[in-house]
């Protein structure tokens, strides 16, 4: 089974739920056009895998794509275990891991719910190499590690 964009997921605002599309436009560069991540640094665009939600809802928390504020939702693939500099091609665009995790300096709603989250262990950041659109349904290849 192929791994795949099942949410593409954008804000205006920072330290908000994204709101889950079909679509969105990445910038080389920068990260998704209208998203109040996007900019020149190392956390151009987030991933978040289902696999990853589904932990948190086993715990009784009612979360879906976007909630954890990841750009792009996917499923079928291990985000965490890709090493920083891995390149990752999501539909006809061109990602590259920047970061593995984070660390989180104010604790959000989910964490205060749960006693946890999975976006500061299990999310990846990436920054865009080749832009265009990404779009549920898209595959999500890796295609090697960066120079």
């Amino acid at each position: 089974m192929a791994a795949t964009v099942t949410s593409v997921n954008l804000s205006a605002k920072k330290t908000v739920r994204k709101t889950p599309g079909t679509s969105g436009t990445l910038v080389v560069g920068s990260g998704f056009e209208g998203d109040a991540h996007a900019g020149d640094w190392h956390r151009q665009v987030s991933l978040l895998a289902e696999e990853s939600i589904a932990k948190m809802q086993a715990k009784g928390l009612d979360v879906d794509a976007g909630d954890f504020a990841e750009n792009i939702t996917t499923s079928g693939i291990d985000l965490v275990s890709l090493p920083v500099g891995t390149r990752v091609r999501v539909g006809d665009t061109l990602l590259e891991v920047s970061q593995i995790g984070k660390e989180c300096h104010t604790k959000c709603a989910i964490y205060y719910q749960a006693g946890d989250c999975v976006m500061p262990k299990e999310g990846i950041f990436a920054i865009v190499l080749e832009g265009g659109c990404v779009s549920v349904g898209d595959e999500v290849v890796v295609i090697g590690e960066g120079a």
